[in-house]
């Protein structure tokens, strides 16, 4: 990859993202926005200054989809790829119920960065759960974080409350909270929020509490021109319509007149999900209420793309099963197509060239539309529109005057409107040749990406030319002379871990001569401690001993990984070893023990239960066969003759280094793990080199015979630089 360049990633989680025959409208996830971040990433990978751009989604692998969602890498152009991460298992899930699985996007996105010639410059989020995994991957590297929110959570509750949908469904359907105060995090953390239009920064952003701190600045989107070209294009040079483009054009008019008794009429057409909030029902009922509309023109709607509406979740469901008894209602039949599929590379800028050759009207009816991509592209083939005055419509109009915004609440207002433009050829003309100019003026992707690289480079070093120099008072703090833990850890291919307590400290002199060797090699072995402490006594013993802050601490007997040196936790870590922890049930089964003594506050944490235990009677035995009895999965660890903890079965110091290993491909041989006693027995015993200084337990002897673990002379520090030298990890 050319190094002048910057390497970009940007990251869109759901939906069904491909290069090609995008199938818009399938579901709730693949909108609007999947189309932008798709056009977004060939265009930006056009740019002179750009060497790469990665567009980071979601691997699929389902048999109800198609197999392009299965291919881990799919190239777009020279410098542009879509990257395909596997989380949350393998079939496609809509959006809401990944929420749980980002941790495991943003291990495996690491994981895949680790195998790139270069680390990305920029981050850049679209859509909340793609927000907070650009803002974490973001902090691992250091990097500037840049967001798009596509649409935003609190104005989504807004309108579903007002709609009538109740607190308890709208949880339940979309886990609005968790959503929202996600959104407010990435708000806070984003150096710059990129929004199509400014209403989306005064009506939605404005909601949030960290909404008036946040750096906001407008781009329009862009559309491609070449495909969206004006309707008479075709009318003035007939060879501009190659073969295929004609094939479409016959297939699309012979299935709208399937519906239609009166086929020759203008047809008013709208183009959206099968979404409560794009209202489709609303503007059925405005064109049914009125004779008058119906004698004018017919409707088309195309509400996504559906096989059996049975099969489908239950919003699309609802939406469209209420279409088909407003037809039935109003008698709409010989009216209104309601079609069953549709191609959006091919057909969609067809239909809205057809429905401007016939006079029509494109309209969006929905509640609220943050981005209006549909209103620009109609727009741009010469089709006037009528669309909602709450969101980006309100720019898009603004800037083309392509037709009339409406607050479609109010069915007399869609109707009068529709009415407005059918009637009146002039009015039709004025509002067609506005729309072609317009978008050709604010809505070009060259347009767009100049403006984007503009801000991306402001907060970027001085080295990638002129622009980057001029950093304002938005960007954040040059970095310090440590680079971030993700840089750090990813460019290094050793590891040395040790427990505290009797391992690392014991013994000052070596301690310090350990710490000057570390300091003395810090730019090829990474090192960290693995302790029972928690993070607050492990701190607390650093600071009494002065040991600077080690790349990773792993406390409380592995179940917290935190990483230097702003001690950020791994909430991948955690996530993982959640699977099948009660710890409730295990403290009430365990109560019965009276000889049994529950540890210091201090001492327990979320993922770990603490006791005193005289093991006389075989009383550890005992614990494990009534845990074994009540099927509770945990792993019980007893160390220095009196330390009992309950861990979940995937934690201890030995599966965190595991999980170190895999995450940042540290190869086993290049890592050394040092201990003394029967807790750090699991980490001794896995398949990366094991020490075990001179002055250890005798839990430990048993370890003897491994071929992976050598007994030191040296005791304390000592006898980890022993082992580093044994290893040679150190030279």
């Amino acid at each position: 990859m050319n190094t002048n360049g910057l390497y970009l990633q940007l990251i869109s989680v759901h939906g069904l993202i491909r290069g090609h025959s995008l199938e818009l409208g399938r579901d709730a996830d693949t909108g609007g926005q999947t189309k932008y971040v798709v056009e977004l990433t060939k265009a930006l990978a056009r740019h002179e200054q750009v060497a790469r751009v990665d567009l980071v989604t979601r691997l699929v692998c389902d048999k109800a989809t198609a197999e392009d969602y299965c291919t881990p890498i799919e190239h777009l152009s020279e410098n542009a790829r879509i990257v395909r991460i596997q989380c949350g298992g393998r079939r496609y899930r809509r959006k809401e119920l990944l929420w749980p699985h980002l941790e495991e996007f943003i291990d495996k996105t690491i994981k895949f960065i680790n195998n790139q010639d270069r680390q990305p410059d920029i981050f850049h989020g679209h859509y909340a759960d793609a927000g907070y995994v650009a803002m974490q991957l973001s902090a691992a590297f250091d990097t500037p974080f840049f967001f798009t929110g596509h649409s935003m959570g609190r104005n989504k509750l807004a309108k579903l409350l007002s709609s009538g949908t109740s607190k308890t469904e709208i949880e339940r359907q979309y886990k609005i909270t968790r959503r929202i105060e996600t959104e407010e995090q990435v708000i806070q953390r984003a150096d710059m929020i990129i929004t199509s239009t400014q209403q989306e920064i005064e009506k939605q952003y404005g909601l949030y509490d960290n909404g008036p701190t946040a750096s906001y600045t407008v781009i329009p989107p862009g559309i491609d021109l070449d495909t969206f070209h004006p309707y008479y294009d075709s009318q003035l040079d007939i060879d501009l319509l190659s073969e295929e483009a004609k094939q479409t054009k016959v297939t699309l008019r012979n299935e709208l007149h399937r519906f239609w008794l009166h086929p020759d009429k203008p047809f008013i057409l709208a183009l959206c999900r099968p979404d409560q909030r794009k209202n489709i029902t609303g503007l059925i009922d405005a064109y049914g209420s009125d004779q008058e509309l119906q004698a004018l023109a017919n409707i088309a709607i195309f509400a996504g793309i559906r096989q059996d509406i049975n099969s489908m979740e239950e919003n699309e469901k609802a939406v469209l099963t209420d279409m088909l008894l407003q037809m039935d209602r109003y008698d709409l039949y010989g009216k209104l197509a309601i079609p069953k599929k549709h191609d959006f590379a091919t057909e969609v800028p067809a239909l809205y060239r057809m429905c401007a050759q016939s006079k029509g009207v494109f309209v969006n009816p929905a509640l609220v539309e943050p981005f209006g991509l549909t209103i620009i592209e109609a727009s741009a083939c010469g089709l006037p529109i009528v669309a909602t005055n709450d969101g980006g419509p309100v720019d898009i109009v603004a800037n083309c005057r392509s037709g009339i915004l409406v607050d479609v609440s109010k069915t007399e207002e869609i109707v009068k409107s529709l009415k407005a433009i059918l009637i009146d050829p002039e009015s039709w003309e004025k509002y067609s040749n506005n729309g072609i100019n317009g978008v050709r003026k604010h809505y070009s992707w060259i347009a767009h990406c100049h403006s984007t690289m503009e801000q991306y480079l402001k907060f970027l070093p001085d080295q990638y030319g002129q622009e980057a120099s001029k950093i304002n008072s938005q960007a954040r703090p040059l970095a310090s002379k440590r680079p971030s833990f993700g840089k750090r850890l990813l460019g290094l291919k050793k590891l040395m871990i040790t427990d505290i307590d009797n391992t690392l400290v014991g013994d000052n002199d070596s301690l310090y001569q350990l710490l000057d060797i570390l300091q003395e090699n810090n730019r090829k072995l990474a090192w960290g401690v693995a302790t029972g402490r928690s993070l607050e006594l492990t701190l607390e013993a650093m600071t009494e001993y002065n040991i600077p802050m080690p790349d990773v601490l792993i406390c409380s007997v592995g179940t917290e990984i935190y990483y230097g040196p702003d001690l950020r936790m791994d909430k991948g870590w955690q996530q993982h070893i959640s699977h099948l922890w009660k710890p409730e049930e295990i403290k009430e089964t365990l109560a019965q023990f009276e000889w049994l003594i529950f540890q210091e506050s201090e001492g327990q944490r979320s993922h770990k239960i603490s006791y005193y235990l005289n093991n006389e009677e075989n009383r550890l035995d005992i614990l494990n066969a009534e845990l074994k009895k009540q099927k509770l999965r945990c792993k019980v660890i007893f160390s220095h003759n009196q330390f009992l903890d309950i861990l979940p079965h995937r934690a201890s110091k030995g599966k965190a280094v595991n999980y170190l290993q895999y995450k940042y491909e540290f190869l086993p041989r290049y890592v050394m793990v040092a201990g003394d006693s029967g807790n750090d027995a699991d980490m001794l015993m896995g398949k990366t080199r094991g020490l075990i200084v001179g002055n250890h337990s005798e839990e430990l002897e048993f370890l003897k015979r491994s071929p992976r673990v050598y007994f030191s002379e040296g005791e304390y520090a000592a006898g980890v630089i022993e082992g580093l030298w044994h290893y040679g990890l150190i030279g």
